[in-house]
């Protein structure tokens, strides 16, 4: 890394570490943590070496492969084999690179491999030489397992939540927005990259997009999410859709749509239609689960970022009603909150359970202030950095938790069991979607 380069990320540094001494935070309950320092990552290997290498699930047996390299020669093309060393196929793919004002982005290729046996480890290389990584993909069949964490950031608290993460085993990450914070600072994409490489190039994470994405500029970069749609593109047209920022996949016996909160969603916008479309697809025979991924939450008691998913929830939360969505997951309030099976704001059985979870260790510090009294609908909320746990042991149940960080291990603070309204008596009998009534089926909120 050149003299100018250095000095760039230091002066980065500085910049967006002012901000954590301007914060002071107190609680009743529990003695939390400030925000800590931001990290940031370099890259020790050569121009040709591959970095930021992240992983992500195509259809039901292939994987993309992206990474970077400041060497503009380096081949798009993977090796990967399952022993170490043995690289039995290969494929090769596509690159993009792209500018940003006075940035421009290393080479970021993008290489799909496959097809691949289901809950199998792999060994792969990127580019021809160089480190070699390893994956495992994902189970063809319950119990499947993912780690969710929105609002990560690249501070000392993101690095904990990761290895609280990477502590226990997991299939899938899942993230709802809010990844970098780069905010424009184009260094700090790569920064991340690195940072989140050992846990990144090991298991699938499937993201969206959040505020933090947008890095729009009036008439230069009108559009946004341009480095965003460069480095993170996930499978969309697999799901039919138009765009990088939603999109939907199966894995195991879950369908799981990530939804854009910051492209249109009224009911005449491309996303809205596209939803409609995917949701009446849903098989729920094959697929029993179903669960979301927005930016921006559709419930919050608390006072940061009030009311401003209202107006997709307005716009949308009558299709995920009336298909039996299970669970949705937000980001963007930082801090924790889990509300009960919730539509158009009353409990109903036969809602979905809304959950957010905008915790991961983002710069800007923990949202302290939640209304008081706290709403009937409001089961759990506490405001300190952490992630959550999704097993789903079968077609009718799974467990949640929420794992607190505490400075050594992380802990379990909030942990519910979970009904899939596909086997719910009271939900199938009214419902417009195929499910199959069992017994009168209950969370145990």
């Amino acid at each position: 890394m050149d003299h100018r380069c250095k000095l760039l990320h230091l002066f980065l540094y500085f910049l967006l570490s002012a901000s954590f001494f301007m914060h002071t935070h107190s609680s009743e309950d529990y003695n939390r943590q400030p925000p800590r320092p931001l990290i940031l990552t370099w890259h020790h290997g050569t121009d040709s070496d591959p970095q930021q290498v992240h992983i992500s699930m195509v259809g039901k047996d292939h994987m993309k492969i992206s990474w970077v390299t400041s060497h503009e020669h380096v081949k798009s093309m993977v090796e990967y084999g399952k022993r170490s060393g043995k690289y039995e196929a290969s494929a090769t793919g596509e690159h993009t690179s792209y500018q940003y004002f006075l940035y421009r982005s290393g080479k970021i290729h993008h290489v799909t491999i496959g097809p691949l046996d289901a809950k199998t480890t792999y060994y792969y290389r990127c580019g021809g030489s160089g480190q070699e990584f390893k994956l495992r993909t994902p189970p063809s069949t319950f119990p499947i397992e993912f780690a969710i964490a929105g609002d990560l950031g690249q501070t000392e608290w993101t690095a904990s939540t990761l290895a609280h993460i990477g502590s226990k085993d997991y299939d899938v990450l899942l993230l709802p927005g809010d990844l970098s914070y780069a905010d424009t600072q184009q260094p700090l994409w790569d920064s991340f990259g690195r940072l989140v490489e050992p846990y990144a190039s090991q298991r699938p994470w499937m993201v969206t997009q959040g505020n933090h994405e947008v890095e729009s500029f009036p008439v230069i970069f009108p559009h946004g999410f341009k480095a965003y749609n460069s480095r993170w593109q996930m499978p969309y047209q697999q799901s039919g859709s138009k765009s990088n920022l939603y999109y939907s996949f199966d894995v195991a016996g879950a369908h799981i749509i990530m939804l854009g909160s910051y492209t249109d969603f009224d009911a005449s916008s491309d996303q809205y239609t596209w939803l409609k479309a995917d949701l009446e697809k849903v098989d729920k025979s094959r697929t029993p689960w179903t669960i979301v991924l927005i930016h921006a939450p559709w419930y919050n008691s608390n006072s940061a970022h009030k009311g401003e998913g209202e107006s997709m929830r307005l716009s949308m939360e009558e299709m995920l009603y009336n298909a039996g969505v299970d669970i949705v997951y937000a980001g963007h309030v930082h801090a924790y909150e889990r509300f009960t099976r919730v539509y158009d704001n009353k409990a109903d059985q036969c809602g979905p359970v809304h959950v957010t979870i905008g915790d991961g260790g983002n710069r800007e510090g923990l949202a302290m202030m939640f209304e008081k009294p706290s709403p009937r609908i409001s089961v759990y909320r506490e405001p300190s950095f952490g992630h959550g746990r999704l097993k789903i042991f079968n077609e009718t149940h799974a467990h949640w938790s929420w794992q607190r960080n505490n400075d050594s291990n992380s802990f379990a603070a909030d942990e519910v069991w979970l009904s899939s309204l596909s086997y719910s008596s009271a939900c199938c009998k009214n419902s417009s979607f195929k499910c199959t009534p069992l017994t009168t089926q209950k969370d145990e909120l």
